[in-house]
């Protein structure tokens, strides 16, 4: 056993053993407790789980990925996430704290006074968090599979357990304790190893500052980003600074998409009904916002000095490049000679590497540009032989590209693993309560008992698990590179909803039902349209083009597309509640009294 390996047990283990000892200390015993801890949970603790639960495997694994290799254009992650949570803190949070509901389609239910409303809202919050806890599920499975020496299927069982335990014996109450451990590892394996990146490339211990610091193997004479531009540029990739994911409205779309998706998200939601007043549910997300902070702001040089180290691994600059143009100024490196770290990472299938050449050297350039292939060919290179590069490998093979220490290495796997779980855990339980809650005690059978409902809650989740686990082995086509998909269902379905409840006091059941299903129905199917989709593993039916070519709504992306499905939603509701009855006086009364602070009395006119 290596020297890694080594660690990795024993980071691992012990963070494993700590989130069970939490679940054993905090185990549920009310449904009060299982649904939102009781509501006494300390607003900047509340925050820390918060952070923890938003932060998933996309935002610690995959987005720095991302931004590694789209440069710019990835900054829709950065600016959509970040906004949206802003947006949740800001519009939602605090109103749906005040309704003092366990579940959002127990507030939509109440709020538009239809069990109907109700059952559509349970169906849109499935169908974005089973698409969301996907890309957990997968995260787990990567980790597992490259770190711990187990086969992927093997890595996400274990993962399966260890949220299982947890999540079914504490609840909300344990899920929460959980995931303030949960943050501090996955903060620690995420900033530790990019101060030390940071001190190698830029001498700055900083890797916020190190950015926009001087490139250090240059003796100062070049800032990184302009390093890694240049780099880039040569190799015939797009400028790392200015290039965009499609075209500028895309890149508008895919921000709103997430931003409006991830303040529709009701795992994110529901953590603010478990602290004790609505105050304190805009402390936890003032809390939040500092604790998600950390890791966003890092995320832009992690992702910067990941490619710069990639890049370089596989095509060292000659001495002479200053003086010569293109291609002419990179040295291939043997295949023979790259480091450990490379073929450990091929056997995953994350990593693909093909001799198109058969001269024994990778050739890692931008084949389909026709002027660097022109550059290529004199050099005796038949195309860019680096065939496949996942994204999802940067962040967890940055600290051995760097040949960092391996208790490092060993810790970055523990936080990918935290990060994944602790978002699962939550998307989990808010599938669990809508189950067992809204359809169950709220609609089927309202007379249960509380101690019925919570060992319903408790076979649900168990349910749920064994659901995103079979869908993490078999992973439908349009969900399985992306959680993005997941935030478009939530903010064409979710989110357009639960405004119209807090600031419209006209919008009326009928108005609300037609927007949900309208928005996620167009959202779903311009994403089938350009996915395939499973329903029996192996065998992929795919959706009929009907003639469209891809894209073809403006240019805009499948992932982007939520933002559309929200304005659809919005008008359709709108011409609904034109020609329908408006609700009832109570229940107008009722958002008038959730949205206006008591005691402002004369100020507003009461």
């Amino acid at each position: 056993m290596s020297n890694l390996d080594i660690w990795t047990y024993a980071i691992v283990g012990t963070t494993f053993a700590l989130y069970i000892g939490i679940a054993i200390w905090a185990r549920a015993s009310t449904t009060g407790e299982f649904y939102v801890a009781g509501k006494g949970v300390h607003p900047v603790a509340n925050g820390m789980a918060t952070a923890a639960d938003w932060m998933s495997a996309a935002s610690f694994i995959s987005m720095a990925g991302m931004i590694a290799f789209e440069g710019y254009g990835a900054s829709v992650f950065l600016m959509g996430w970040t906004g949206g949570y802003v947006l949740l803190a800001l519009l939602l949070a605090p109103y749906l704290r005040k309704f003092g509901k366990f579940t959002v389609p127990e507030f939509i239910g109440d709020r538009y006074y239809s069990k109907a409303a109700r059952i559509v809202a349970v169906i849109c919050l499935i169908l974005a968090s089973i698409t969301y806890v996907i890309g957990q599920m997968k995260g787990i499975g990567v980790a597992f599979s490259r770190f711990l020496e187990t086969s992927y299927d093997l890595g996400l069982y274990i993962g399966m357990g260890i949220v299982a335990v947890y999540a079914v014996l504490g609840g909300m109450k344990g899920i929460t304790y959980t995931q303030i451990a949960q943050y501090v590892v996955l903060i620690l394996a995420y900033t530790i190893p990019a101060i030390f990146i940071s001190l190698i490339l830029t001498g700055n211990p900083v890797p916020q500052i190190g950015l926009g610091g001087h490139y250090a193997p240059s003796d100062g004479a070049m800032t990184l980003l302009g390093k890694l531009d240049q780099v880039v540029t040569e190799l015939g990739f797009k400028q790392y600074t200015t290039q965009v994911m499609g075209s500028y409205l895309n890149m508008f779309a895919y921000t709103l998409s997430l931003m409006i998706g991830t303040a529709g998200l009701p795992h994110v939601i529901i953590r603010f009904f478990t602290v004790p007043k609505v105050s304190d549910a805009r402390y936890s997300a003032g809390w939040a916002l500092v604790f998600i902070a950390i890791l966003y702001t890092t995320a832009p040089a992690v992702g910067a000095m990941a490619r710069m180290n990639f890049t370089d691994t596989l095509m060292k600059q000659k001495e002479t490049a200053t003086e010569q143009s293109g291609l002419a100024g990179f040295e291939p490196q043997p295949y023979d000679s790259l480091p450990a770290w490379f073929k450990n990472w091929q056997t995953t299938g994350l990593l693909a590497w093909e001799d198109k050449n058969h001269d024994g050297l990778v050739q890692y350039y931008d084949d389909t540009n026709p002027e660097t292939a022109a550059q290529a060919e004199p050099l005796g290179w038949k195309g860019n032989e680096m065939v496949k590069v996942d994204n999802d490998i940067m962040v967890l093979a940055n600290p051995e590209i760097a040949r960092l220490p391996a208790w490092v290495i060993a810790l970055v796997v523990a936080g990918g693993l935290a990060a994944a779980l602790s978002t699962a855990a939550g998307l989990l339980l808010a599938i669990s309560s809508a189950i067992s809650h809204d359809l169950l005690k709220g609609v089927f059978m309202p007379g249960i008992s509380e101690k019925a409902e919570l060992n319903a809650g408790r076979v649900s989740m168990i349910f749920a698990i064994l659901v995103a686990g079979y869908l993490g082995l078999h992973p439908p086509g349009f969900a399985a590179g992306t959680v993005a998909i997941a935030f478009g269902l939530a903010a064409s379905s979710i989110f357009p909803v639960l405004m119209m409840g807090i600031f419209m006091k006209k919008m009326n059941r009928a108005g609300a039902i037609a927007g949900m299903l309208s928005g996620i129905t167009v959202t779903l199917l311009y994403v089938f349209q350009h996915k395939g989709i499973f329903f029996i593993p192996g065998t992929e039916f795919l959706m009929p083009q009907w003639g469209m070519g891809e894209n073809w709504f403006f240019g805009i992306s499948p992932n982007a597309f939520g933002a559309v499905g929200a304005l659809v939603n919005f008008i359709a509701a709108f011409i609904v509640r034109a020609v329908t009855a408006a609700p009832p006086e109570h229940i107008q009364h009722l958002v008038e009294d959730v949205r206006v602070p008591r005691g402002a009395g004369e100020a507003v006119g009461h």
